[in-house]
């Protein structure tokens, strides 16, 4: 059974790669797919792609395979470790005999390596954009994203058409690594809002409050956000299920970490966001959501409140003994 056509009027079929088919990148690829485009996927544990294949996408055994003579690369992979090695590896995106005209990086990645490719592919004739994304797992299926771009303008106005398949709001920030720069922004208002969520929800349970009905009271406040909508409700079903990895953000925050002190920046927000987050994939639960740090936070919290009652209880009973001698 053929898809209907979700293409924008006036916009033709293209031979679409698509590198990365896990939480988001499924989805994402999905969505081209309905719209009638030729997808070839290519991702490192096949069977993450079997319903895209299923639904008529073709299969590629590396990207610089996937890549060849395709209208459009894009990549949504994890680590800018992956980022190199898909588009400037061995048998990259770029490595292909008849490179893509576009290559577009969806991952959240480092600036300097957006500006690495998009002088590689600038080489090879075609164009590089880093398009990283904001939305989640829930943005992703719901092709609601927000796509944060950099690089050449031309190249943006001419792949705008496919991203608006995927996202909902498109902004182009400037040249190669604007995008990357832009996300990093997004990255630190993420954490620092999820510490926020963590220690309201442990100061609401401290308190006896019912956390739904608090929840239903500070939504729709000046307090609402994101992070409050979406992922709060999730922490009090106890779902750590990932839509985005606690160790995926733990990489994100430390380029931030790294941009910020790079231009003379201390950011303490940042800082604890990064400390927290850190101590919480140390403790093995880096494959879970950043919603997970609420019940870490909370049991963190509790552990130095009784820490801190047995110093005092401790210093009470050694001045009571101090005083009857």
């Amino acid at each position: 059974m053929s898809l209907p056509d979700a293409r924008p009027e006036g916009v033709r079929s293209m031979r679409v790669a698509f590198i990365g088919t896990g939480v988001m990148g499924r989805s994402m690829a999905g969505h081209l797919l309905s719209a009638g485009h030729d997808v070839v996927v290519h991702t490192r544990t096949r069977d993450r792609a079997e319903d895209l294949l299923a639904r008529g996408a073709s299969w590629a055994a590396d990207p610089a395979s996937a890549s060849e003579g395709a209208d459009i690369a894009i990549s949504m992979v994890g680590l800018p470790s992956d980022v190199r090695d898909v588009h400037l590896g061995a048998r990259g995106t770029l490595a292909a005999r008849q490179v893509p005209t576009i290559i577009i990086d969806m991952t959240t990645s480092s600036p300097s390596l957006a500006v690495e490719i998009a002088s590689a592919a600038a080489r090879r004739g075609s164009a590089a954009l880093d398009a990283p994304v904001s939305g989640g797992d829930v943005g992703a299926r719901n092709a609601t994203l927000s796509i944060m771009v950099g690089g050449d303008a031309s190249a943006f106005e001419r792949a705008r058409a496919l991203l608006a398949l995927m996202g909902k709001t498109i902004v182009h920030h400037g040249g190669p690594g604007a995008g990357q720069y832009a996300k990093l922004v997004n990255q630190v208002l993420v954490a620092a809002s999820m510490v926020g969520v963590s220690e309201a929800l442990a100061f609401a349970g401290a308190a006896g409050l019912d956390p739904h009905k608090v929840l239903e009271s500070v939504s729709p406040g000046a307090a609402g956000s994101w992070t409050l909508t979406n992922l709060a409700p999730r922490i009090l079903k106890g779902d750590m299920a990932p839509g985005f990895r606690v160790e995926h953000l733990v990489k994100d925050l430390g380029i931030a970490s790294e941009e910020a002190r790079a231009r003379g920046l201390s950011l303490p927000g940042l800082e604890l966001a990064d400390r927290l987050y850190g101590a919480l994939r140390a403790s093995g639960q880096g494959g879970l959501g950043t919603q997970a740090l609420a019940p870490f936070v909370a049991a963190q919290a509790r552990d130095l409140a009784q820490a801190s009652v047995r110093a005092q209880a401790s210093g009470a009973a050694q001045g009571g003994a101090q005083a009857s001698l």
